[in-house]
């Protein structure tokens, strides 16, 4: 994939926060799709039978999905890091005015149009270790404002 800020990004001098929200600042589209790539997450769907096509409805085909991934304490981080990134993902794709976000700790978050700010990695690292919060309530709660 090509995603012309990231030579720039990669290249600054900063660090945390700066260098992620330049890089919104600079190419929102292109880090939200390198967000949604979500490769892990991907695979472990597509093993389980599921693929992941962005909307609300594959959030709640994967909060039925079974959890192999916990027999493995090093994968379970990482496949929360990304199913928060495809909440994200999907709840930019379907709720207006929704976006990325940084906090001044480095943290990408979503922001919605009420000003709300939600941290879906954090709420895809608790999905992928217990099960809770599910995907789809998480989206819900996104999605009504």
């Amino acid at each position: 994939m090509n995603i012309p800020f990231l030579d720039n990004w990669l290249n600054r001098h900063e660090t945390g926060q700066g260098a992620l929200a330049a890089a919104l600042e600079g190419d929102p589209e292109g880090v939200t799709e390198m967000f949604s790539e979500c490769e892990m997450l991907r695979v472990q769907a597509r093993a389980g039978g599921l693929e992941l096509d962005e909307s609300p409805a594959s959030l709640e085909a994967l909060d039925q999905m079974m959890p192999r991934w916990r027999r493995d304490p090093e994968v379970t981080p990482w496949l929360g890091n990304d199913a928060g990134f495809y909440l994200g993902t999907v709840i930019i794709r379907t709720v207006p005015g929704s976006g990325w976000q940084v906090w001044p700790n480095g943290q990408p978050v979503i922001r919605l149009a009420s000003g709300r700010e939600l941290n879906v990695v954090e709420s895809g690292v608790a999905w992928a270790m217990t099960g809770s919060p599910e995907l789809c309530q998480a989206y819900a709660e996104a999605s009504e404002g």
